[in-house]
C-alpha cells in the first residue's frame, strides 16, 4: 500500500513543531513542507535520513558494479568467486599471524 505524503505549511515547523517531531519519529516517514503552496523542505528523523543515506550509497556501488560488469567479458562462477575468497582471507590470516610472530 503506498504511503500517502504528509504534507503541511512550514509555518507548522514554528507553530507545532512537537507534533511534527512525534510523526517523523513514530512514522518514520517525512514530512513534506510547503512555503506558499509549493514545496519548500523536508523533515525527517535522523534514523530514517540515515537509512536513505546507506541506501542511497548501496544504489551507488550498485550502479558502479553494473558499469564494472558491463565493461568486461569474462564472468565466474560461484565457486570460482567463493574459492578466490578463501585464499584472499586465509593469506591476510597467515600475514597477521606472521606479523605477531615478529
Amino acid at each position: 500500500m503506498p504511503v500517502i505524503p504528509k504534507i503541511r505549511p512550514v509555518s507548522d515547523l514554528r507553530n507545532k513543531f512537537k507534533d511534527i517531531s512525534r510523526s517523523v519519529h513514530e512514522t518514520n516517514t517525512p514530512v513534506f513542507l510547503t512555503k506558499n503552496g509549493r514545496g519548500d523542505m523536508v523533515v525527517m528523523s535522523l534514523e530514517a535520513y540515515e537509512q536513505n543515506l546507506f541506501e542511497s550509497e548501496i544504489y551507488i556501488k550498485l550502479k558502479e558494479a553494473e558499469y564494472q560488469a558491463a565493461s568486461v567479458k569474462k564472468r565466474y562462477t560461484h565457486d570460482e568467486v567463493m574459492t578466490e575468497l578463501r585464499k584472499t582471507i586465509s593469506g591476510k590470516k597467515s600475514r597477521r599471524k606472521n606479523l605477531q610472530n615478529v
